[in-house]
């Protein structure tokens, strides 16, 4: 049997995402801010990230993206990364709920909100259900 391919994958890509798990396709923001946090989200290996468009839907946000993360580690330096990015984009004041225990962190940068879960926390409140325009799952509000 001929042994498989050398792989230029780095341990954590293979720890962090199995061959067998195709991850979906990022979705595309409407402004460069959501591009920009859709874009670090994806560079720190977020998990099933969604983009809900509210436009139309809600006066408190134009946009919501909601994303998990593997630990509560891993949710706390997401959204520490998120928020230094919205920091390089002017937005430096957005408000932070949920940091010391990580388990749901919420970043509001005005037009757009954040939502970071551990896996279980965001099974367990499944807010992508109450914002989709369909009922078939959360992924009928991706872009």
């Amino acid at each position: 049997m001929t042994p498989p391919p050398a792989s230029d994958a780095t341990f954590d890509d293979d720890f962090d995402r199995s061959p067998a798990a195709d991850p979906a396709p990022l979705p595309t923001g409407a402004t460069p801010v959501e591009d920009a946090l859709l874009a670090k989200l994806d560079d720190d290996k977020a998990q099933d990230i969604v983009l809900i468009d509210l436009r139309g839907k809600s006066a408190m946000a134009d946009a919501m993206i909601i994303a998990s993360g593997r630990s509560h580690r891993h949710v706390g330096a997401i959204a520490d990364h998120l928020l230094r990015t919205l920091k390089d984009l002017g937005l430096g004041k957005a408000r932070v709920e949920g940091l010391p225990h990580c388990d749901w962190v919420l970043i509001d940068a005005g037009d757009v909100i954040v939502h970071l879960f551990r896996p279980e926390v965001r099974a367990f409140y499944n807010i992508e259900k109450i914002w989709s325009v369909e009922s078939g799952g959360h992924r009928a509000a991706t872009h």
